[in-house]
């Protein structure tokens, strides 16, 4: 027996299909496409209708860009090898004046986008006055500007009022510009879900929201994401260990009663993160605890209707990633990003 996992690509491209239909979307794919792999992401959001797609590294930039030759890919990260962006036609994002101060012969030829730093304080430019001096230089091709909002999912504080007005300040000191511009973005998931698209801009980067989760949980129906990836295992013995004993390397669980373990064949050694084990799994679709977890297995407190063989879910419809994200696990970008797919047997639901 063997751990799955279970990729839906038919709902990933009925994802797709939604968003694209209500937005312009640059879907972000970077990272393998958070863990679901490049090709079967791109062919299931290009199947949706998105011809816009964006990632932080330049060999899967160039994976993007041989799957088809007419859509964006867009490099979010800087690159120096000009001659690789210019062959494979891809549009490099323009970090810092200083990056185009010093690079400014070799960015002749190819296709740029200015990004703003903006609160996020990652990458960008500072000023609009140098962002001026790039978009007036006849000589480069600049189809686009952008910048990410890191406070979309914030609630609590004004951070992200006081990100979108940084922007929108940028962007009237650029108006003069801004139509000629292709490409003007700045909404992720979670900020296009709380304002819509906003004025003067042509896309959103759609992440999260492709993928199956929410980017955030109070106030959105869960029907507006619907989850992409199931993770189950099996339970492949049962021990009983007598009050006072201990389970696990290094005493992890001592039992004060008498407790029936579930040993599961699965673990971090797959890419559960560690926060998973502080929350339930379902066999027979009932919740237990886990008690432990191992490289390569779970221990997981059951009751009398659970037998050998019996299917032990991780991942699913009812135990969705934004869940956890919700009670503190982490990300789902962490939590998807962790599995290791080669432990698995895989299932793939094609569009």
């Amino acid at each position: 027996m063997t751990a799955r996992l279970i990729r839906n690509q038919k709902r990933l491209a009925e994802q797709a299909r939604d968003i694209q239909s209500q937005v312009q979307t640059i879907a972000i794919v970077k990272n393998d496409a958070y863990n679901f792999g490049l090709k079967d992401t791109f062919d299931a959001f290009y199947h949706g209708g998105i011809r816009a797609f964006a990632t932080t590294n330049l060999k899967e930039a160039k994976r993007l860009r041989s799957y088809d030759q007419n859509v964006l890919v867009l490099l979010l990260d800087p690159s120096t090898a000009f001659d690789e962006l210019r062959q494979h036609d891809i549009t490099l994002s323009v970090p810092s004046f200083e990056f185009y101060s010093t690079y400014r012969d070799e960015l002749e030829g190819l296709s740029v986008q200015l990004v703003f730093r903006n609160d996020l304080n990652r990458l960008g430019f500072t000023s609009s006055k140098d962002m001026l001096t790039v978009l007036e230089d006849d000589q480069l091709d600049v189809n686009g500007i952008w910048t990410h909002f890191a406070y979309a999912d914030d609630f609590e504080t004004d951070r992200h009022t006081n990100e979108v007005a940084n922007w929108r300040a940028m962007l009237k000191d650029l108006n003069d510009h801004l139509s000629n511009l292709t490409y003007i973005h700045a909404q992720n998931s979670a900020s296009f879900l709380r304002d819509g698209l906003h004025e003067g801009h042509t896309h959103i980067r759609g992440g999260v929201i492709l993928y199956g989760t929410r980017p955030y949980y109070q106030g959105l129906d869960e029907a507006i994401a619907r989850q992409t990836v199931e993770v189950t295992a099996n339970v492949i013995e049962i021990t009983d260990v007598p009050a006072g004993q201990n389970a696990g390397y290094s005493a992890a669980f001592t039992a004060d009663k008498p407790t029936r373990l579930a040993v599961c064949d699965i673990g971090y050694g797959n890419g559960l993160i560690l926060s998973r084990r502080d929350f339930p799994v379902l066999i027979n679709d009932q919740s237990y605890p886990i008690r432990v977890m191992m490289m390569s297995h779970l221990l997981v407190e059951i009751d009398e209707s659970v037998s050998v063989g019996d299917k032990v879910v991780l991942y699913n419809d009812q135990l969705r990633f934004d869940w956890f994200t919700e009670h503190g696990a982490g990300s789902f970008s962490q939590q998807m990003a962790a599995f290791n797919k080669e432990t698995f047997v895989e299932e793939f639901i094609p569009y």
